[in-house]
Parts: C-alpha cells; structure tokens; sequence
C-alpha cells in the first residue's frame, strides 16, 4: 500500500531544497506502548475534543462526590455509589494506558518502523506500506521528553505521526530532527 497525502497541495508550494546539501534524518523503530502514551497525552494538550474530555470528566467527578457527601449526610450507606465511583475512577485513570496499548498493537502488526524526514517531507515505510507525507498533511508538532508528534491541521489532531527519540541513529540528530520541523511546521 502506497499512500501519498497532500501531493497536489505541495506542488503549489515553492520548491523545498534537496539534494546533496538537505537535511536527512532517519529512524528506525519498533513501536512500544510508552511512544503512544507520551504522544497521546501531547495530542491531549492540542485536541479540542481531549479538552471537553476532561471538564466532563471532571464534571461528573464533582457532582459524583456531592452525591456521596450528600449520601452520607442523609446516614445511608453508599456502598452501591462508592464501588461504582471506585471502579469508574480506577477506569479513568487506567484509561490512557489502555489506549496507548491499543495503538501500539495495531502499530506492532506493521512490522519495524523505518521513516525519513527531509525537507521535502516524511516517508513512512514498515513491512507492509508505505506513506509518504507532505507537510501540507500534517503541518503542526509538539515535541515531548520521549517522541516528536506531527499533528493534522484540524481541530481534534486526528491523524498523527509519532517520530520518537529513541529512535534516531545519533544523539545529534534528534537537533537535526527538531530544525527540520522547525522549519517545515509549526510548533504547538
């Protein structure tokens, strides 16, 4: 599978430089549950949606806890709301993780992550695809302590790619990785 995002959009653009003198930077990964939870928790902190997420969760938080002191007060026992409250609570929490989980199985299937970043954009091959993205596609990041996240221009961040550290062949080029974007996209 061959997949070229944003091909027509970049012609209209003016010419990035290539050749001999152009940045290059290549990583090469399996991916691992810690990538997709610092990823996730930077997307978190862009999506619109993951903000509603937590007031609502927070919300509901809130008039659970008046309920229970409202509970209490009255001298009944809450046992039914407090194991309900616990289990929703601990669900929450666990939450993240079990997403970052999820995605780092469906990402495992693919095989070793092999990507090149140059200023003309981002190729993505594993075992079984091959993408390549223009900047046109994917023209945000936000860097973490752990990876670099390439974020779709709307509002919730649907599409991402993760770029982890860990990943590069040479300290250096995690700097080399980060002017690239620097000048392809925008930090956020």
């Amino acid at each position: 599978m061959v997949e070229d995002q944003g091909a027509a959009q970049q012609q209209e653009s003016p010419e990035q430089p290539q050749g001999a003198g152009a940045d290059v930077v290549e990583l090469e990964y399996t991916p691992v549950v810690a990538d997709f939870r610092s990823a996730l928790r930077a997307r978190g902190k862009v999506a619109r949606s993951a903000r509603i997420q937590r007031r609502m969760f927070a919300l509901v938080g809130f008039f659970a806890v008046m309920g229970i002191v409202a509970t209490l007060i009255s001298g009944k026992t809450p046992d039914f709301a407090l194991i309900w409250l616990l289990l929703c609570a601990v669900l929450v929490a666990f939450m993240p993780r079990l997403l970052a989980r999820q995605f780092q199985r469906l990402a495992q299937r693919q095989g070793t992550f092999r990507v090149t970043v140059t200023d003309a954009g981002v190729t993505v091959a594993t075992d079984n695809a091959t993408t390549d993205l223009n900047w046109v596609a994917q023209p945000r990041y936000r860097e973490t302590a752990d990876v670099f996240l390439m974020m779709s221009p709307d509002k919730n961040a649907s599409c991402f790619t993760v770029l982890p550290k860990r990943a590069v062949r040479t300290p250096e080029d995690v700097d080399r990785l980060r002017a690239i974007l620097d000048r392809n996209t925008t930090r956020v």
